[in-house]
């Protein structure tokens, strides 16, 4: 992990570009950093100027009089890369390239930023950008952006692929008095990107919520490692954009089509313990509330409105965000019934009715407070003619203070009647919506963010002292060399062996002679199946024969097969008929695999056979790092999970050689980077062991 410290503690900063010119960037930057109170030195750099902003400016890097820590480059792109030369030969460690022109502009741009990161690397300069807003730190404090004006200061960092994106939420956020401690434009990401500063945001004792928004990810690999550690002690809230399944499109297994492209960002997110955001609005109702209010001891939620409408739209919000609705105890319901009007509802929501003033919420909203069965609370305010919104908002205040454990939020419901109200909840730093929904949203944020937290799985890497990766190797090495991507099923099954998978005996015959001697040896019933790599759903071409019981049966269903094959399919020559083993029926399962190009592989648990794309009842993990306890928790998330559980007096499935089934999989896809694609399906479970039926993959040439 790159360290980033000397990158917000710099005592010098140098502007590369700085001009007198008013609405140039190099003035803007100049005047931010000096009006955002940074107390290093500044120093202006610019070959025609004497004074820029009454500061002495330099002709270049190494005319300044003293070490300077930090460069902002906002010079003309093409000269960029002599001016890296220039601060990499005075020592120069840590450069902000606010200058666009580079690999957003097409091919040109590309390799001039190539040559300005080969130029960083040579000297050791850590480069955010270029094609960057720049970089803020309020407690320093600097600001080396382009920005309009300077951030309020608070406990937010937010890093952002966009530009636009950042400008517009810095403005915004003004607006409202929402504070962050470091706003991080990313830009082109070419050196430093969003994992090195996830990271950095995980010590900084300023930061109390990491938010990003972010278009992509370089390194799949590092960015998990750096979230996951970074989530351990704050949350980590993301926006992802571009969520695109296209990538299902090109995929040939059943895993593959599962897979779509994002849903790598999602299994990534949720095993590193990241919340994903769903809109800009989203993640910062998410980091406001994270960064004022204290994190929940549990799920269970109380409203308190003063009309049933908007108490029923509450109420419904917190079963669809699969929250609990709180059950007072008799000690707060006695108090609710002994001193709200009779026609008051006194379980939850709590309705004090319309005409309810500060004196009637504040007691409701205590009484409900102190219950031990409710972990948040959520006040729900509507304008009616006796509504006094201020009043309200200072009792709001003020029993959140009494009660600073159990997390509460508001929902002003209304415009300018309730304006009021709202602007002194918000500099008290209570979150305040328009409508219940959000509010709930943000509470289910919370609440998913405390049980990954707790429920984060830890456990040694998987390994194996009975699998045989030689033979894999050889298996793999004879496919390459007949200039095939697509195992025959005899191949699989003999992979899955080399690995510990109980597989169904399944081998290669060129001859109905010899598919009645394998037969035999197998032993009755058997399973005939055509042998192409160039037929992958082998049904619909009447390749396949199944309960064949004798040698006769084997015989004809062998001639039987080839010819089907001939006439559905006259250009396809078959590698010949594969004999298996027809094994007794179980719960179908499917274990797959399919591999993404940032996070690798992903490895699939669900319900099998004919209808697994109909049914999608499939959980994903990425492969690696999964440990036994992961893989356990991927099966209990899925449906297959209560059959296996034993459903109508059935008996139980074998769990643990399930779980050991999938952690041999998965060994195999990380031992093996050239599987691009497998599936084992269906997967017969047994309440005693397993069996892999029909198992695909698919390799890389």
């Amino acid at each position: 992990m790159a360290d980033l410290t000397p990158l917000f503690n710099v005592k010098s900063v140098a502007i590369i570009g700085a001009s007198n010119k008013p609405g140039k960037i190099g003035n803007v930057i100049v005047k931010n950093i000096i009006e955002s109170g940074f107390a290093g030195k500044i120093f202006p750099i610019n070959p025609k100027e004497t004074e820029i902003e009454g500061l002495p400016c330099y002709s270049s890097v190494s005319q300044a009089p003293d070490k300077i820590d930090l460069a902002v480059v906002c010079v003309p792109a093409k000269f960029c890369p002599d001016v890296m030369e220039e601060c990499g030969k005075t020592g120069i460690k840590y450069a902000v390239v606010i200058t666009a022109g580079f690999k957003e502009v097409g091919p040109e741009g590309l390799e001039l930023e190539k040559k300005l990161l080969f130029i960083c690397k040579k000297y050791g300069i850590r480069m955010v950008g270029p094609n960057c807003v720049g970089i803020m730190d309020t407690h320093i404090p600097i600001n080396t952006s382009f920005a309009a004006g300077f951030p309020v200061q608070g406990d937010i960092a937010f890093i952002s692929q966009s530009g636009a994106m950042l400008v517009s939420i810095m403005d915004w956020a003004k607006s409202i008095g929402l504070g962050f401690s470091r706003v991080i434009s990313l830009g082109n990401k070419a050196d430093l990107n969003e994992a090195d500063f996830i990271d950095a945001m995980a010590d900084d004792p300023f930061t109390k919520v990491i938010l990003c928004y972010i278009e992509d990810v370089h390194n799949g690999k590092y960015f998990l490692e750096a979230a996951s550690r970074a989530a351990r002690k704050k949350p980590v809230i993301v926006l992802k954009s571009g969520t695109s399944q296209a990538g299902a499109l090109a995929a040939s297994s059943h895993t593959g089509a599962l897979a779509g492209s994002d849903l790598a960002y999602e299994t990534a997110f949720t095993q590193a313990g990241i919340l994903r955001a769903r809109s800009m609005t989203e993640l910062f109702d998410l980091a406001t509330c994270f960064s004022y209010q204290p994190l929940p001891k549990g799920d269970r939620v109380a409203i308190v409105t003063n009309a049933g409408g908007p108490g029923i739209v509450a109420s419904d919000a917190i079963e669809e965000a699969r929250l609990t609705m709180a059950r007072f105890d008799k000690e707060t319901l006695d108090a609710l019934r002994a001193n709200l009007p009779a026609e008051a509802n006194i379980y939850n929501p709590v309705d004090v009715i319309g005409d309810a003033r500060a004196d009637r919420y504040a007691f409701a909203l205590e009484a409900v407070l102190k219950d031990p069965h409710v972990d948040s609370v959520v006040v729900l305010v509507c304008p009616t003619a006796v509504t006094d919104p201020e009043n309200i908002a200072q009792r709001i205040i003020e029993l959140h203070r009494k009660y600073p454990e159990k997390p509460l939020l508001t929902a002003y419901m209304g415009g300018m009647t309730l304006a009021k109200g709202v602007k002194i909840l918000t500099r008290a730093k209570i979150p305040v919506f328009t409508f219940p929904e959000p509010a709930i949203r943000s509470i289910a944020g919370m609440v998913n963010y405390v049980r990954r937290m707790e429920s984060r799985v830890e456990g040694e890497e998987i390994r194996y002292d009975d699998i045989n990766p030689d033979k894999v190797k050889a298996i793999f090495y004879d496919v390459i060399r007949d200039r095939r991507s697509v195992l025959l099923g005899s191949e699989a099954a003999a992979v899955a062996e080399a690995y510990g998978i109980s597989a169904a005996p399944v081998k290669l015959a060129i001859s109905p002679e010899e598919a009645v001697a394998l037969a035999e040896s197998i032993g009755y019933p058997v399973v005939l199946k055509v042998a192409s790599p160039k037929i992958m759903h082998k049904t619909d071409v009447g390749g396949v024969k199944i309960g064949l019981n004798n040698a006769e049966d084997v015989r004809n269903g062998f001639i039987e097969i080839l010819e089907n094959v001939q006439r559905y399919l006259p250009n396809v020559v078959p590698y010949g008929i594969e004999v298996s083993k027809m094994m007794p029926k179980g719960t179908e399962l499917i274990v797959g695999m399919t591999r993404d190009m940032q996070f690798g592989p992903l490895i699939a648990f669900g319900l099998g056979g004919i209808y697994v794309n109909l049914l999608k009842d499939v959980s994903f993990r990425l492969a690696k790092g999964i440990t036994h306890a992961e893989i356990a928790a991927m099966i209990a998330e899925t449906k297959a999970s209560t059959l296996l559980r034993g459903y109508r007096g059935e008996q139980p499935a074998d769990m643990m050689s399930l779980i050991d089934m999938v952690a041999r999989a998965a060994k195999l896809i990380l031992d093996f980077e050239e599987i691009s694609e497998m599936d084992i399906n269906p997967v017969f479970a047994y309440p005693d062991g397993y069996s892999a039926l029909d198992i695909k993959i698919t390799i890389e040439l």
